[in-house]
């Protein structure tokens, strides 16, 4: 048997996903081919027969894993589950007849209205997308404020403004990467210093999260020729969806057996489960940040799962049988079904590019020969690369930040530059993954407002990819000024 070796060949899965998903805009079908074509590309290099096996080499492993089993229990059931019961009780709607009502007065409020939420719920990633695009979907709905306007809000106010406002898990992951590549990066405190210190320069982080504002304002005088017309359709003709849209979860009026009889909303029954999941998931963070206390017994899942069994609790309480919050919980994960099944594909496909070591591929292919001047644009574009093939944010700084800051401080040993080139990897990874068809977040961001997947797609990457280009001009800008 021969031993595996990284080449061009590892590409080759992650573009017969996105180029499928483009093609077809049959998200399912990409995915499963590409995961085939890992088992193809695998036993094409190995000569293992059992390489070939991608249901016994890829998919089984993948799904059985405590990140897939993560997405099931946390993001799926327990989110699921709560929302169906917000179904039930009407509880989200509640709060946005009463507290988004009183902002949203118009379908420029209510995407103003979208913004604010989703720089609240500045967790990052599925957490963000899920709470925010929940929320403000029915005032969004009420005021004609496309899906695909709505998806962008919510996916570029996810994980950018994660690394803006890093009052999240961001800082420690990332910190633990860089901690001993670099001499001034020598222990946790110092890793965690740098990050901080980079956040001026995350050009993309910040101008994504200014843009998103800017678009809600209507105050942008490009936002892409289909943005554009889903916006015009929606306006003169009411249509949130483009004609042939697949949103992932069903219209509202087909998801559930809707308002429980008799049941009288309350914002209690949106607010208390929320309190939990911030005082569970959020505030321990915090503390910690704070020096207040040195780790916490629980973490974002054990606060999922309290955040569903409160809301099952509050609505038992306020006088629903148990009958009918049974029926909500199970109606709420039943619509999750497409969405796990195509969550489980990308997290199959996660794993057949880290056994065929794609992302580490794609660093070997930058030259350590590079002017120290434009180090920070290619890190920014290479990342980019990176988190679009691979669909996570995470998974690229694991591979690029321990190559990226050697090579930084080798070309120049100083601290500004070092910040310059961090920021420019925080910014590029995370506009991979917000744009990728494959990642967690894109995925979320669609189901969660009610849009199809590859609409979404489309009509961001045209406002990301200006936002990514200007942040490497202005990275570039940096080094000549301040280095």
């Amino acid at each position: 048997m021969n031993e595996y070796v990284p080449s061009w060949l590892s590409l080759l899965p992650a573009g017969v996903a996105i180029g499928l998903a483009f093609a077809t805009r049959r998200v399912i079908v990409a995915l499963f081919a590409a995961v085939v074509t890992g088992g193809v590309v695998l036993y094409s290099q190995t000569g293992d027969i059992n390489d070939a096996n991608f249901v016994e080499r890829f998919l089984l492993p993948a799904l059985g894993s405590k990140s897939y089993a993560k997405i099931l229990v946390i993001y799926l059931w327990s989110l699921g589950g709560l929302i169906g019961i917000w179904e039930k009780t009407g509880g989200a709607e509640h709060f946005a007849r009463v507290v988004g009502g009183r902002m949203a007065k118009s379908a420029r409020s209510a995407r103003v209205f979208g913004w604010l939420v989703g720089i609240i719920f500045h967790q990052g990633g599925t957490v963000s997308t899920v709470l925010a695009g929940t929320t403000v979907k029915p005032v969004c709905d009420e005021h004609k404020v496309a899906h695909e306007e709505l998806a962008y809000i919510v996916d570029s106010t996810a994980s950018p403004i994660a690394t803006v406002i890093p009052f999240n898990a961001w800082p420690a992951y990332v910190g633990a990467l860089v901690v001993g590549s670099i001499p001034i990066v020598a222990d946790d405190g110092a890793a965690l210093g740098l990050f901080f210190a980079s956040i001026p320069f995350n050009f993309y982080g910040i101008f994504a999260v200014i843009m998103t504002l800017l678009f809600a304002l209507d105050l942008l005088p490009w936002v892409g020729k289909r943005m554009k017309a889903a916006r015009v359709r929606a306006r003169e003709t009411g249509a949130l969806d483009a004609p042939g849209a697949n949103p992932m979860l069903p219209p509202k009026e087909d998801a559930g057996s809707g308002r429980a009889e008799g049941y009288t909303p309350s914002l209690a029954d949106f607010f208390i489960p929320l309190g939990v999941l911030l005082s569970v998931g959020v505030l321990p963070t915090v503390l910690i940040k704070m020096g207040v206390i040195d780790s916490s017994p629980v973490g974002i899942n054990e606060a999922f799962v309290g955040c569903a069994l409160s809301a099952m609790i509050v609505a038992k309480a306020r006088g629903m049988s148990l009958g009918d919050v049974m029926d909500g919980f199970i109606n709420g994960c039943r619509s999750m079904t497409i969405g796990a099944l195509i969550l489980g594909l990308a997290v199959t496909l996660a794993e057949v590019t880290e056994v065929l070591d794609t992302a580490a591929y794609l660093v070997t292919l930058m030259d350590g020969n590079l002017p120290m001047i434009i180090l920070p644009a290619l890190l920014t574009a290479l990342c980019m690369g990176i988190a679009f093939a691979c669909g996570s944010s995470w998974g690229t700084y694991a591979v690029v930040f321990p190559v990226a800051m050697p090579l930084a401080w080798a070309l120049v040993p100083d601290p500004t530059y070092i910040q310059i080139c961090f920021g420019a990897v925080l910014g590029g990874a995370v506009f991979g993954d917000q744009c990728s068809p494959i990642s967690d977040t894109t995925i979320l961001s669609s189901m969660f407002t009610g849009c199809d997947l590859m609409d979404h797609v489309y009509t961001q990457a045209p406002l990301a990819l200006f936002a990514a280009t200007l942040g490497a001009v202005c990275s570039t800008v940096a080094v000549v000024v301040l280095v």
